[in-house]
């Protein structure tokens, strides 16, 4: 069984991936292989470990 201590919140997830509340949500809405979330009550998790692998998979751009 898994610990909730291995999700975070949406919160949490924009600052570890460095990217705003909104681009969090078109991504889960649009990307196929962006990780999918667990909704407890009215608040999403996000799994902490597959946020990372998708990170690692997809670097932020240069500007």
């Amino acid at each position: 069984m898994e610990s909730l201590e291995d999700w975070i919140t949406s919160e949490e997830a924009c600052a570890r991936l460095g990217i705003a509340w909104r681009t969090l949500y078109n991504l889960h809405r649009r990307s196929p292989d962006f990780p999918t979330p667990r909704k407890i009550g009215r608040t999403l998790l996000w799994p902490r470990a597959e946020l990372d692998a998708w990170r690692a998979e997809h670097p932020t751009r240069k500007r």
